[in-house]
């Protein structure tokens, strides 16, 4: 009778094989060695001084907000959904009131 499973138990042709988890292996022999205190154990760093502090209260100021002050656009038309287009003179603005969908 032949075990077609996917069984790592057994083999192919029915016998039980053997496991490795029961084979203890050997240990290594390691001793523990005190660090010796000559010993450097940490590398070398450079240190670097800091960057001098230093406020500037131009650089957390708040930012004019932007807005358009020429004549060219009179307003903005939407022409579908949410598409914002500008208008330029009032005969765009009538062509983009009869536009439909």
């Amino acid at each position: 009778m032949l075990n077609l499973t996917s069984s790592l138990r057994y083999a192919t042709n029915g016998k039980k094989r053997k496991t490795n988890s029961l084979r203890k292996a050997k240990k290594p022999n390691i001793s523990f060695q005190p660090l010796e205190p000559s010993t450097k154990y940490r590398r070398d760093t450079i240190e670097y001084a800091s960057a001098p502090l230093t406020f500037n209260p131009e650089s957390c100021a708040k930012k004019d907000s932007m807005k358009y002050t020429g004549t060219l656009v009179k307003g903005i038309a939407t022409m579908h959904k949410s598409n914002a287009v500008p208008v330029i003179d009032d005969e765009q603005a009538k062509d983009l009131a009869r536009m439909r969908r």
